[in-house]
């Protein structure tokens, strides 16, 4: 049989090869680079991506469950595995209820049009991210009204419910923010967001993709740090628990809603038993010792403090470069040295807003910052 591709209509080549020289004109061409030198990219905060007690119960599922779930879970996809997965998830997040879903885009490109329609009203932080900016869209096709407040504004959002309301806007509010901001590294002030909530009857939902495993006295969260319980939790497994997928945790009336509307839960085959036995198990390592995130935090803060940037409650280092170009020469530069850094440019970020997007993990040696530290600092 021939390996030949079928070739393409001549309309769809010639677009593809218009925007491919658009992307080479721009310096946004792109591959894909495969990991190399020590972890400043990941995030793999808690170490746990190879920690072999997450292998060894993704094995034993396995042999319990098979490789897949071989079906949607309101077929015959679930497993006690994931039953057990979403009361751990509920309990360490303070809410009754907890649904899985299989990435962190699809949990939210999923969840806000779920929650929210003809009449409705979404308010999102400027800086949240594409999944999020994704849903509200998606919540827009379907009649609610979207509004962007400027980033960590909680006295813009008022007034953006205010006016929303005093226009006669019958239906109900949806607020959605980022905790951790996985670009800057900068944290919600999620009382000042509550309390507008509050005021408006609107339903808080924190995305906490980055802070969770991290933050609080637990590990749960910027909302058990900053001691406010949102209306609705998403987080994801596949960071600091080391798996992979994602999960909303809410009231439980919240969360049968979006078992039966949501329709990237729905229409989706399960996470594999071994994945979701896996994220358990990184759950249960998490919780259980603590001194994983505080060393992720720590090698943060003293690559912040090195380089003179403002400390932030996150694993995330930003270093500005301005230029895609510098900032791909810089990543390139410190990839031949050995410290696998890399570059985020746009439309990842605004034009201008380049930058190097250093993460750090609980499994980075005292050595291996130093060292990416003296790197840096000779390159900058």
């Amino acid at each position: 049989m021939s390996t030949d591709s079928l070739p393409l209509p001549p309309e769809w080549s010639r677009r593809l090869d218009r925007l491919a020289l658009d992307r080479a004109a721009a310096g946004r061409t792109r591959t894909i680079t495969p990991a190399a030198g020590l972890d400043f990219s990941s995030n793999d905060y808690l170490g746990l991506r190879r920690d072999p007690r997450l292998a060894q119960a993704a094995e034993q599922a396995a042999k319990d469950w098979g490789s897949g779930a071989g079906g949607a879970r309101l077929l015959r996809g679930g497993s006690p595995v994931h039953d057990q997965l979403e009361a751990a998830l509920a309990a360490w997040k303070g809410q009754e209820a907890a649904l899985l879903f299989n990435t962190g885009f699809q949990c939210n490109a999923t969840v806000i049009p779920a929650l929210t329609g003809a009449g409705d009203g979404v308010f999102s932080d400027a800086l949240n991210h594409a999944s999020i900016v994704d849903g509200c869209r998606l919540a827009r096709a379907g009649g609610a009204h979207l509004g962007v407040y400027p980033h960590r504004d909680a006295a813009a959002l008022d007034a953006r419910l205010q006016a929303w309301r005093a226009g006669g806007a019958p239906g109900l509010a949806l607020v959605v923010t980022d905790a951790v901001f996985s670009m800057d590294g900068d944290a919600a002030d999620l009382p000042a967001l509550k309390a507008v909530c509050d005021r408006h009857g609107a339903l808080l939902m924190v995305d906490e993709a980055h802070a969770t495993g991290l933050l609080g006295p637990t590990g749960a969260g910027l909302a058990e740090a900053q001691g406010v319980v949102p209306h609705l939790l998403m987080g994801t497994l596949g960071k600091a628990l080391g798996s992979f997928g994602a999960f909303v945790a809410a009231p439980a009336p919240l969360c049968a809603h979006l078992l039966n509307t949501a329709r990237g839960f729905i229409f989706s085959t399960a996470l594999p038993p071994p994945v979701a036995a896996a994220a358990l198990a990184g759950l249960a390592i998490a919780r259980a010792e603590p001194w994983r995130r505080a060393r992720a935090l720590a090698l943060a803060g003293r690559v912040r403090a090195a380089l003179a940037l403002p400390a932030q409650p996150s694993a995330i280092v930003p270093v500005a470069t301005g230029t895609e170009v510098r900032a791909l020469a810089l990543a390139a530069a410190l990839q031949a040295r050995g410290w696998d850094v890399r570059a985020v440019r746009p439309p990842t970020v605004p034009p201008g807003q380049s930058r190097l997007r250093i993460t750090t993990g609980a499994h980075l040696e005292d050595d291996a910052v130093a060292g990416l530290i003296a790197a840096l600092r000779s390159l900058l």
